[in-house]
């Protein structure tokens, strides 16, 4: 067995562990697992609203896929599935031609931390799950 069947059986299990612990399921397509994309369904509700004091569940449940360009992504939003990643600032310069004149513009913009590992992506998309959806979802013991 050579690094990469290692590493992709280290992966399978972590996401049978996830379906055992967490009743997280994976949800991948063909396409998807071709690609190199994880997808997982939750066991929590997508979103919710208020209406007259009552909170409503959507009937979707939550999903969240790992993508081998190293990022964590949402897979509930309408248009876009936005990114899970830690961000931080970053300065940025380009040099453009004004006329007879090169000027080189500076900018402060924010990137996205990238999750090379594919363990580490797995991790770290358990690990958001558990500080924003797992606890808030519980229901309360008697």
């Amino acid at each position: 067995m050579n690094w990469r069947e290692e590493k992709q059986a280290l992966e399978d299990a972590f996401a049978r562990r996830l379906l055992v612990e967490y009743n997280i399921r994976e949800v991948t397509t063909q396409r998807q697992a071709k690609n190199g994309t994880r997808e997982f369904e939750f066991p929590v509700p997508s979103w919710h609203y208020y209406k007259n004091g009552i909170r409503y569940n959507s009937e979707r449940r939550l999903r969240l896929a790992c993508f081998k360009t190293g990022y964590v992504r949402n897979q509930n939003s309408c248009s876009s599935n936005y990114q899970l990643n830690k961000q931080y600032k970053q300065n940025v310069r380009w040099t453009l031609l004004d006329g007879d004149k090169l000027v080189t513009h500076k900018h402060v913009m924010i990137a996205r931390e990238r999750i090379y590992s594919g363990m580490a992506r797995l991790n770290y998309m358990l690990e958001f799950y558990k500080r924003n959806y797992l606890k808030r979802n519980q229901k309360p013991r008697k």
